[in-house]
């Protein structure tokens, strides 16, 4: 959770009670408490291998035939409990905080098929997965078994990578050949560009593998900021090369045609000559230099965003291509993950704002279809056939919105977590009201206080009505 996450052990330490053992104790707990929203669970491999496999799971070591049935009496339990089924990741961008890659990564076929299986004695729950589909003869075949051996739905995430801009037409294309054959598999894609937010309040920045970047570590926010301000250290700071490092995201951070700052309202199709390297060139000067001024602006905590996925070809048709599949879910808001350098809860509202209402060039969505997407195609993938729609015998659960004064925020940072943790935080305005089970949860964006979620236990039936 410290690297994949970025969410430090202090905050975990004390912000969880660590009331539980088992999956089904977990569901238990978070039961016990009162929120602002519903919200369910999923049960994650990693640590069902490691609970199961001890050091071996983590070491990425092959299951046993008895670590595998281990594994699946688990999940059978966990999703008797109420978990809404199993998610697996097999990408190398997951990785612990001492650079180890998830204990999930290369998980063998017997492995998925084993947990598969689980779900299947027991009658219910979704299969998820992660992946880089880097090997897509062998990767997407597997995927096919698993799904023909336990006959439980899966879902899979997909966008526009940038080393591979076509690599998503292929996945789509098999999505759509295996539900012609009656299996059930859906694409999770992101409705916006999926980007890494650089800062110098961030965990990421251009400079944050430079030796004198670095030693500013142990600063406060307020103290690292003066002496950035420095000009000699900035000078210093500006000239160096950054430390070898293997860690995926390192290229990108200085990857300036394809980082821009993000402004207020923040804008998600930039045209190119807003990147720091075309602004730089018309400038004549270095892309470092203006990305280090731009980054102390706004008291020093202005955000840029470099693009990883969904803005290959600067605009985002390709990503209106993959709304409009029909196999496909909106999918990837990160919204409360990657707390220092992601912050996609910005998803639902640029549905509405930049899709359906403000969209300049390109196709755009209409709002009905914006909405359905929002809403109860998003809950049919898991299961939650009592949400979604306004008719009798479904949930309450409503926004009440000022379509015109509706506008995205640019993120932030907050310091609210358990030991002053910090989190990526981005609001909006023009929602005049959040309704959850009949009750005002928020008005004009300020909670009320009421707390009417609950946890919800597996998958759930539409009303009789």
């Amino acid at each position: 959770m410290e690297g994949v996450e970025d969410l430090p052990e202090p905050v975990l330490a004390a912000g969880l009670p660590w009331n539980w053992t088992s999956f089904p104790e977990y569901l238990d707990s978070l039961s016990a408490r009162q929120y602002d929203i519903d919200f369910a669970a999923q049960l994650p491999h990693s640590a069902l291998r490691v609970f199961a496999m001890g050091e071996r799971g983590v070491d990425r070591e092959a299951a046993t035939p008895e670590d595998i049935a281990l594994m699946a009496k688990l999940a059978g339990e966990a999703v008797e409990a109420g978990a809404l089924g199993f998610s697996t990741s097999r990408t190398i961008n997951h990785r612990a905080s001492d650079g180890r890659h998830v204990p999930t990564l290369t998980a063998a076929e017997e492995e998925l098929t084993g947990i598969a299986m689980g779900l299947t004695r027991a009658g219910k729950g979704v299969l998820q997965l992660v992946s880089d589909f880097e090997d897509l003869p062998t990767e997407l075949p597997m995927l096919r078994r698993i799904v023909e051996a336990s006959g439980r739905p899966l879902s899979i995430a997909v966008g526009q990578w940038h080393h591979a801009p076509d690599r998503w037409r292929t996945i789509l294309d098999w999505v759509a050949d295996v539900n012609r054959d009656g299996l059930k598999v859906a694409a999770q894609v992101p409705g916006r560009p999926i980007g890494l937010l650089l800062g110098f309040e961030l965990s990421m920045s251009p400079f944050m593998y430079c030796p004198s970047y670095k030693a500013l570590a142990h600063l406060s926010i307020p103290e690292r900021l003066a002496a950035l301000r420095n000009s000699e250290l900035r000078a210093r700071i500006i000239a160096e090369a950054g430390e070898p490092t293997d860690f995926p995201a390192a290229p990108l951070v200085n990857n300036f045609d394809n980082i821009f700052a993000m402004g207020n309202p923040p804008n998600y199709e930039p045209n190119p000559e807003a990147m720091v390297g075309a602004r730089a060139r018309a400038m004549g000067i270095p892309p470092r230099e203006l990305a280090y001024d731009l980054m102390l602006e706004d008291g020093g905590r202005a955000v840029l965003i470099q693009f990883v996925m969904n803005y290959v070809e600067r605009n985002l048709d390709v990503t209106l291509k993959m709304l409009n599949d029909q196999h496909t879910v909106l999918g990837l808001s990160d919204g409360g993950a990657h707390l220092g350098y992601l912050c996609d809860a910005s998803l639902p509202t640029f549905m509405l704002t930049h899709w359906v209402r403000d969209r300049a060039q390109g196709g755009k969505l209409t709002l009905g279809e914006a909405v359905k997407a929002l809403t109860v195609d998003t809950a049919r993938v898991v299961g939650l056939l009592d949400r979604g729609r306004i008719a009798p015998g479904y949930k309450a659960d409503l926004n009440i919105i000022d379509w015109d004064r509706l506008t995205l925020k640019p993120p932030t940072v907050a310091y609210d977590l358990p030991s002053g943790g910090r989190r990526l935080t981005q609001d909006a305005a023009g929602y005049v009201a959040t309704i959850v089970n009949g009750a005002v949860v928020y008005r004009d964006g300020q909670p009320t206080g009421r707390l009417p979620g609950r946890l919800v236990r597996g998958q759930q039936a539409a009303p009789a009505a």
